[in-house]
């Protein structure tokens, strides 16, 4: 049978580097050893089988509601504590679903206004 797997999940940016960076401190996996800063294309590299996230230089900024968003589920750590992380990483709270007996998610927003979600954990 002929499939296909997932080899990246690709986010247009104004800078790849810097924000790979934030991606790599945030989830922990590493940026790929041979991209730099200054780099048009850099990867950072998720642990098998996950998809790692490529980042782009694009010329033009970021115009409009995402159409496409990754929700993150914490590993080892509340989501409220992974909110908090994220936000002293460089993310804004972009909205608050968290609701009573700990349901809910929050919307954040990477440093170039990505949104992306942190779950429940």
């Amino acid at each position: 049978m002929l499939r296909m797997r997932l080899r990246h999940v690709t986010i247009d940016c104004a800078d790849p580097y810097g924000l790979a960076t934030f991606w790599s401190r945030l989830t922990g996996w590493p940026i790929s050893g041979i991209d730099q800063p200054g780099d048009d294309e850099v990867l950072v590299e998720a642990p098998d089988p996950v998809p790692g996230l490529l980042f782009v230089r694009v010329p033009e900024p970021r115009s409009a509601k995402n159409r496409v968003h990754l929700d993150w589920k914490p590993d080892g750590r509340s989501r409220n504590e992974e909110v908090e992380r994220a936000v002293s990483l460089g993310a804004t709270i972009h909205e608050d679903h968290r609701g009573p007996e700990d349901r809910g998610w929050v919307t954040l927003r990477d440093p170039e206004g990505n949104e992306f979600c942190i779950e429940q954990h």
